[in-house]
């Protein structure tokens, strides 16, 4: 018999009657219908609305303890009763759990885990959710929570750890944070905190689920992710390297099945090569033309002080100023000491933002002061304009540039505003093997600059070169091998055929002298764990040959690359959109229809044009947007409602229908009714398929060579 006071919470382990890849999932709150009160829409169990979820991980030495704190929200008219369910990993153990009922803290009770494949399929067939599929994990704790308060909220903490999984220097931790199925609401705030402490030197720390803000010391590391009024529909997942050698190379692949190709995911960080940052020689291009006038001048002049009191021990440097003439603070290349750096600030004073713009002329004049060195050579050039005086035609520019650059300095550039020529300084930094960055209308270029210039301004290793062995590697991108700085970690996406144990050698430049260091590794037959990986790389493929096509124009090789990778990945892009208005088959994969169709159409016509500008806004924009999947490092949801992936398969929404894209019309395919007893028996014998079940309860699923249909 219930009470107003709370009763004693009941905690059973569920063990679950099948296990996924995936493993285990965040915790929810079902609350059952109320006895005796009408609530209208409230006949089913119903999932309580998340307040928020923070998580707190604690990683010391491979062994993870995860805290989280929860606050679940009671929105209706009457106290109500409810099941909270946590799925853990299998090799985790509950160190804490407790509720907080009226105020006060209660610790749950452990009990045996007796009836729980029973209980788990009442729970499916009574909620009717197949969204519930993702619980099947493990291990599971439920426990009964009353009084959950009307227009009231209960906070549940649970703390549990874990021995991480361990290969070949890798480690790899997952929260699971999938709760769009389940809150009705979205959440006030989502946060996650990482901390990796270890006796092993850290080499990189990287999250593939979500963009993420990371540091990384020797023996320490950390990683975070935050939002607001968001519903998280992706796990969140983290992988950190270590070793003993002075510099970490570390493989992650995916192949699905032996005989294709495979894909991998390559992390290369400096390690203790941090200690050694290369003497480089630096030249500080800065467009001083009429239109920087105003705040635009004065933030680049702070930008360029602060880089030059940045220069290290070693260095040598050179501003060069430009507008109609080209000025230079010295003639040549001079040593960063503390009296030529005082002197450059001074000279950095005096600009006025005057005249024309000869981007031409300020580039040759830079290029020439390298003479023949053998350092890492870097020109740092901001603008904000189109060439006006001197040679103003971009392709002469480009052949000048490229004539005049014989000792390969990169070229980082900054484009201003939205006057530049897009074409001009994205093309340079691809051929001079830089980057462009764009400071757009509202940026602080102070902060930008700065910003930018911190994570370049000390090489540690440089002119990279990679060997394989008996590897086949292709499609791998960046496509040129960008120099390595301290505290950073090169990501490196491609496909691989062959198979077997291989040493990777990488030879680079440090100090003038080659290195040259092996890394032992392997490329498996198969491998299917990282199922991230493909789409990564197929978003990245997709920016190079969008860039491709910005730069050097449209053709139909190129084209239909973007639209078969798009389709296979369910990356939209808008040649696919004009596919899909003019295939009504594609049309009905991709779930789209009359109004949505039309603005897609519109949509992709306004970036397709704009990819084609070289000056404006537009044109800003679009090499920004194309920019951002040359360099993706997390997968995205997809863009359209109609839409979804799991792990490595794409669905599309046709009618009421979820189609894999690999469904073909003449594959024979086995009926399955959603709930029946022969559905649950197929889950126990496929357990894979429990991620893709959980889409819906109407699903076309390609798995194992065979199909399923799952139908109400």
């Amino acid at each position: 018999m219930k009470t107003k006071a709370f009763l004693p919470v009941m905690l059973s382990v569920l063990g679950l009657f099948f296990a996924l890849n995936t493993a285990f999932a965040d915790g929810v709150l079902i609350a059952e219908p109320p006895i005796g009160i009408r609530i209208e829409r409230f006949v089913n169990p119903q999932p309580l609305p998340v307040k928020y979820h923070r998580v707190k991980v604690d990683i010391n030495n491979g062994v993870a303890t995860t805290s989280i704190d929860q606050v679940f929200r009671n929105d209706y008219d009457a106290d109500l009763e409810a099941t909270y369910m946590f799925p853990i990993p299998e090799e985790a153990a509950i160190k804490d759990f407790a509720l907080y009922m009226n105020g006060k803290r209660v610790s749950g009770e452990l009990l045996d885990k007796d009836k729980a494949r029973q209980i788990y399929e009442d729970i499916v067939r009574r909620m009717k959710d197949p969204g519930l599929l993702e619980y099947a994990g493990r291990n599971m704790f439920k426990a009964r929570v009353y009084p959950v308060p009307k227009h009231g909220e209960t906070r549940i903490e649970i703390v549990y750890q874990q021995t991480l999984n361990y290969d070949a220097g890798v480690y790899k931790y997952v929260y699971p944070l999938n709760t769009e199925k389940f809150s009705p609401k979205p959440l006030e705030e989502v946060t996650i905190s990482a901390k990796v402490t270890s006796k092993v030197a850290i080499k990189s720390i990287y999250s593939p689920s979500h963009e993420v803000d990371t540091k990384l010391d020797r023996f320490t590391a950390s990683c975070g992710f935050e939002a607001k009024n968001v519903r998280p529909d992706k796990d969140f997942v983290m992988y950190y390297t270590v070793s003993e050698k002075e510099m970490g190379l570390n493989l992650l692949t995916y192949r699905e099945k032996a005989g294709e190709d495979g894909y991998f995911i390559m992390l290369l960080s400096p390690g203790q090569l941090d200690a050694r940052a290369i003497e480089k020689d630096i030249i500080f291009v800065l467009d001083t033309s009429g239109s920087m006038a105003g705040d635009k001048i004065d933030q680049a002049k702070a930008a360029l002080r602060f880089c030059v009191n940045r220069l290290g021990e070693g260095d040598r440097f050179n501003i060069v100023n430009f507008a109609s003439d080209v000025n230079t603070f010295r003639d040549t290349l001079v040593d960063a000491t503390k009296d030529n750096i005082s002197s450059a600030s001074e000279f950095v004073g005096k600009f006025q933002a005057r005249g024309g713009t000869d981007i031409n002329n300020a580039l040759l004049t830079s290029l020439r002061m390298f003479g023949d060195s053998k350092r890492p050579r870097m020109v740092v050039f901001l603008t904000d304009g189109e060439p006006t005086v001197g040679t103003t035609n971009p392709n002469d520019i480009l052949k000048n540039v490229a004539d005049a650059n014989g000792v390969k300095a990169r070229i980082f550039i900054f484009g201003v505003g939205s006057d530049v020529n897009t074409h001009l300084l994205d093309k340079m930094a691809e051929v001079q093997r830089g980057v462009c960055e764009y400071v757009v209308p509202g940026e602080d270029i102070e902060v930008k600059v700065s910003s930018f210039y911190s994570k370049i301004s000390e090489p540690v290793l440089s002119d990279i070169k990679l060997d394989f062995g008996k590897i086949k590697v292709k499609d791998m991108y960046p496509t040129a091998l960008p120099d390595i700085f301290k505290g950073s970690q090169l990501v490196l996406f491609g496909r691989y055929e062959g198979a077997g144990a291989v040493a990777i050698t990488l030879t680079g430049n440090v100090n003038g002298s080659e290195k040259r260091m092996t890394f032992e590794d392997r490329f498996p037959e198969a491998s299917t764990e990282n199922d991230f990986i493909p789409r990564i790389w197929a978003t990245r493929k997709i920016g190079y040959l969008m860039s491709e096509i910005r730069l050097k124009g449209e053709n139909k090789e190129l084209v239909d690359e973007i639209v078969k990778l798009s389709k296979e990945h369910g990356i939209m892009t808008p040649y696919t959109s004009f596919l899909v208005l003019e295939n009504e088959q594609d049309s009905g994969r991709w779930g789209i229809r009359g109004e949505e169709a039309k603005k897609l159409e519109f949509n992709g016509m306004v970036f397709k044009d704009s990819m084609q500008r070289e000056v404006g806004a537009d044109a800003v924009y679009a090499s920004v947007d194309i920019k951002g999947m040359k360099e993706k490092m997390s997968a995205s949801q997809p863009s359209l409602d109609t839409v979804k992936h799991v792990g490595d398969k794409t669905f599309y929404l046709n009618g009421n229908v979820w189609i894999d894209a690999k469904y073909k019309e003449s594959m024979k395919t086995a009926e399955v009714k959603y709930l029946s007893g022969k559905y649950f028996e197929l889950l126990k014998q496929n357990p894979q398929a429990a991620k893709y079940f959980a889409i819906a309860k109407n699903v076309i699923v390609v798995l194992d060579g065979g199909c399923y249909k799952i139908t109400e």
